[in-house]
């Protein structure tokens, strides 16, 4: 685990700071040719976090000029969540997919995002049909959101390593997006994105935003 929320520097001490992940594969049929691919995670991350509700319990008492999540972190800290993910192939060219994600959203974010809570799905078409066999082209959907306690200190004027507007007005993080795939020649690929962002940072008092991008994979 970090030794810091979000930072860069790992704490090998893993009497102190580690994650245990289980994972299970299935591949179940839900009456089409290829069996799908469903993966459920369980996941416990122990590190120096800090909790939001004592955050927020500290700073409404007067014992903080604003809900500080640093001053509660507190060594051994436990954090849990689940996680699945579902995979279809419908047919040669048409591939869906689903995810799900959560975890207890008492303790800050450490890790990766902000999110306590997460749903997904979409899907993407290989361009068999029109004779561009490595082509794609995608969309998905993905909804976000964080706990209660998450977005009360966010919303009293507390700051994650990502999120702090001083101020926050919740609704759940939404996005939309698009893309092709291209494959231009051996291991040169280059995609072209677009995504439509609700309530980016879970604020509704912001957005929505367009986001384009363009990528490019080049494989030796």
């Amino acid at each position: 685990m970090p030794a810091i929320a979000n930072g860069i520097d790992i704490d090998t001490d893993l009497s102190r700071d580690r994650a245990e992940n289980l994972e299970f594969e299935l591949h179940p049929r839900f009456g089409l040719k290829a069996p799908a691919q469903l993966r459920l995670l369980s996941y416990v991350n122990h590190a120096n976090m800090g909790d939001y509700q004592q955050a927020i319990d500290l700073f409404l008492a007067g014992k903080t000029p604003a809900p500080d999540i640093v001053g509660t972190r507190q060594p051994g800290s436990v954090k849990y969540g689940f996680g699945a993910n579902l995979e279809q192939q419908v047919t040669p060219s048409l591939r869906l997919f689903s995810r799900a994600g959560w975890n207890d959203g008492h303790h800050e974010s450490f890790a990766y995002t902000e999110v306590d809570n997460t749903f997904s799905v979409g899907g993407d078409y290989r361009g068999y049909g029109w004779h561009r066999d490595h082509d794609k082209v995608g969309l998905a959907f993905v909804t976000n959101g964080i706990s209660p306690e998450h977005a009360e200190y966010l919303r009293l004027g507390g700051f994650g390593f990502l999120l702090g507007d001083g101020m926050l007005t919740y609704g759940r993080e939404d996005t939309f997006e698009g893309y092709y795939t291209a494959h231009f020649w051996r291991g040169v690929y280059g995609a072209l994105d677009l995504q439509h962002i609700q309530n980016p940072g879970y604020n509704r008092d912001r957005g929505p935003v367009w986001v384009p991008a363009f990528r490019l994979h080049i494989e030796l």
